[in-house]
């Protein structure tokens, strides 16, 4: 039972990861609340499973014609050390403070998307001539 639980987990990230949401804003909180894994490792597993899934959607993206490599060493180099220095001062954070911090994050996010889906409609109105 355990195992049909982290695969249908695993299923709703790829999707999610899939379809440009990030799979880790359902990944990790199904884990978290659902699975019983401790916040630090299901943080990691998120980080382990978007590696195939960034792999794969490179290579579609590539084929399709639709990446900018210009100057794309400015943002690999920092965005590998950052990356590699968070996962450093990571393990120095109680889990329940990471828990939080994700899901300040989590809201955070939300609204963001809230706004700029707002915002959108409103130029698609103001696009079509609806003011």
């Amino acid at each position: 039972m355990r195992f049909l639980l982290y695969l249908l987990a695993g299923l709703a990230g790829g999707i999610l990861g899939g379809m440009g949401m990030g799979g880790g804003t359902v990944l990790i909180p199904i884990l978290t609340m659902f699975c019983g894994v401790p916040q630090h490792l299901a943080q990691s597993v998120n980080l382990l499973s978007f590696l195939p899934m960034a792999a794969v959607s490179l290579r579609v993206h590539a084929g399709n014609g639709l990446l900018d490599t210009k100057n794309i060493l400015w943002m690999i180099v920092p965005a590998t050390l950052l990356s590699a220095l968070g996962g450093i001062l990571v393990q120095g954070v109680a889990a329940g403070t990471l828990r939080v911090g994700f899901g300040a994050f989590l809201c955070l996010l939300s609204v963001y998307q809230f706004y700029t889906g707002i915002r959108a409609a409103a130029q698609e109105r103001k696009g079509k001539g609806g003011g």
